[in-house]
């Protein structure tokens, strides 16, 4: 493998890890936890692993461990730093006991029901320390959720000897790690399940899990490309730019990148879903911030926007559902209808409020939610160009307001979406020293006999040192929710809270930034030089933590 020089450098870098898991440790056990809400469902799905204390780990007298053999899954999306939780889990049970083995089982869950499999042995681990991406044994999307497939699994968790599992993933992953432990608990298997928390859409967390690994990372990548982007804007002073940023249910990762490149304007989904805002009070609340800065000379200008906006609009869930049922009814009278009369066909039959906003989308994407269906029916919401759909109609409001003598200036859009340019990047110094301490953590939480247990770390504005490492049980995060027609536990997402303190500061100034060019350029992320610039966690980690 050829290797940049960037890559050498990063191969020497010492993750930090918390002063508590640097020697011998005891886990700490706290008060007895519940489920955030449905208690009494959680605990009759979970009653082997509900109610279980909150751990943290202190220094604590050295002992001796029998050898053991430990399973790594990566699930899902990829996220920078999941090579450094593997690094983490491996040292850790290496100095629990150097004959300890690893086993990684190959592209995520199906490998472990397919028993697709790899020791990961010191000369691998080496080779993937501090770099981006999951390359190491690959990553996939298979759910954990019948009994044949935790047998199939327990089959090859048996025979290579292995006593706990690890499971690196978002909050369907982590769920699916709940899950499959309670059910080896139920049935006395002796086999161990860890979770550890990634989603660069920073939409798993709460008090015990301070944020997920890759969030970091993956905003400071977006944010210096948007740095980028707005030079050039004020260099040229003549685009305005639309770019649409990875985070598909939450708007943590858009906050965060405006928080730290003050844009123009940054449309949050949550608020937008809270003040139940239509496509139009959208598109005209932008149209005012061009027209603003167009009467002050200004025909420039950048927009951030969640990826899962369309999702939020109350209106436009409603069409969308309305459109899912009528199509899945009348799907073969729909395709044989000619293209060119399928728009008319599709308002003639929607209901007066869904007709009218269908009307008024732009011809492409009413084709995308009309025609681009996934396999169960229902639209795909991550194909519709949201940045596209927002400058097409921003820019037919303005010629109207041209018209009218409301807009006197110029509006030319580029577009963008940043999305997996961020996924794998080599991680930040916080998200290398964050996954490595929870990867270790891991190892620290199956040495003292514990199941069904996400890996916590938290403390994450204070030097690593003082970092506070232990675990949380992944049930105290359930709730019931509907998922396909039925209700399943599943872990509650984390959205953008209207009331929190990152959400706070962004309306306080956001007036402001629309009005004039207050860009901020980050920069590429900083992998050596002062603490100050290249250790700095996220402007909503700093936010949420302030004292």
């Amino acid at each position: 493998m050829t290797k940049s020089a960037l890559q050498i450098a990063r191969a020497a870098y010492q993750p930090k890890l918390p002063k508590a898991l640097t020697g011998a440790v005891v886990a700490k056990e706290g008060e007895p936890t519940q489920s955030v809400a449905d208690q009494e469902e959680i605990k009759k799905l979970f009653p082997n692993t509900y109610g279980m204390p909150l751990i943290q780990f202190v220094e604590g007298e050295a002992k001796e461990f029998a050898p053991m053999n430990v399973g790594v899954i990566l699930s899902g999306g990829q996220a920078p730093g999941g090579h450094n939780v593997i690094s983490g889990l491996f040292d850790g049970i290496k100095k629990l006991n150097p004959a300890n083995k690893l086993y990684g089982f190959i592209l995520g869950p199906g490998g472990l029901v397919d028993h697709n499999y790899m020791e990961l042995t010191a000369d691998i681990i080496d080779e993937y320390r501090n770099t981006g991406g999951f390359d190491i044994i690959g990553s996939g999307r298979t759910k954990l959720e019948k009994e044949e497939q935790f047998e199939k699994g327990y089959e090859i968790l048996k025979e290579l000897g292995i006593k706990a599992l690890v499971i690196i993933g978002g909050d369907d992953s982590n769920t699916n790690a709940c899950v499959l432990a309670e059910y080896y608990a139920a049935k006395n298997y002796g086999v161990q399940v860890i979770g550890c928390p990634k989603t660069i859409d920073g939409d798993l967390k709460n008090d015990m899990i301070e944020t997920s690994f890759g969030f970091d990372t993956a905003c400071k990548t977006y944010s210096e490309v948007i740095g980028n982007i707005e030079r050039d804007c004020n260099s040229a002073r003549k685009y305005w730019h639309f770019i649409k940023l990875m985070g598909r249910s939450a708007s943590h990762i858009a906050l965060e990148c405006a928080l730290q490149t003050q844009p123009n304007i940054c449309i949050i989904s949550e608020e937008v879903e809270a003040k139940n805002m239509s496509l139009d009070d959208i598109v005209t609340y932008i149209a005012q911030v061009v027209a603003d800065r167009a009467a002050a000379g200004n025909n420039f200008g950048t927009v951030l926007i969640p990826e899962g906006l369309i999702e939020f609009i109350p209106a436009m869930k409603r069409l969308i559902a309305e459109l899912n049922d009528f199509l899945a009814a009348n799907g073969e009278e729909f395709n044989s209808i000619k293209r060119s009369k399928q728009r008319e066909y599709i308002i003639s039959k929607l209901s007066e409020e869904n007709a009218a906003i269908y009307a008024s989308l732009p011809e492409g994407v009413a084709r995308q939610l009309s025609l681009d269906r996934d396999p169960h029916g229902n639209v795909q919401v991550s194909l519709i160009e949201t940045e596209k759909l927002l400058s097409e109609m921003v820019a037919t409001k303005l010629a109207a307001w041209k018209e009218e003598g409301k807009f006197v200036g110029k509006f030319a859009a580029q577009h963008h979406f940043f999305g997996y340019e961020g996924r794998c990047a080599a991680p930040s110094n916080f998200d290398a020293d964050y996954c490595y301490s929870l990867g270790y953590t891991a190892s620290m939480l199956i040495a003292n006999g514990k199941t069904g247990y996400m890996s916590s770390v938290r403390n994450t504005t204070a030097p690593a040192a003082e970092w506070i490492a232990g675990g949380v049980p992944i049930t105290m995060m359930m709730n019931m929710e509907r998922r396909h027609g039925e209700m399943k536990p599943v872990i509650q997402k984390a959205l953008v809270k209207l009331d929190g303190a990152p959400f706070k500061a962004f309306a306080v100034v956001r007036d402001t930034w629309a009005k004039e060019t207050a860009y901020v350029y980050p920069g590429p992320i900083q992998y050596f030089g002062p603490t100050e610039v290249c250790d700095q966690p996220t402007k909503t980690l700093q936010y949420e933590q302030a004292k």
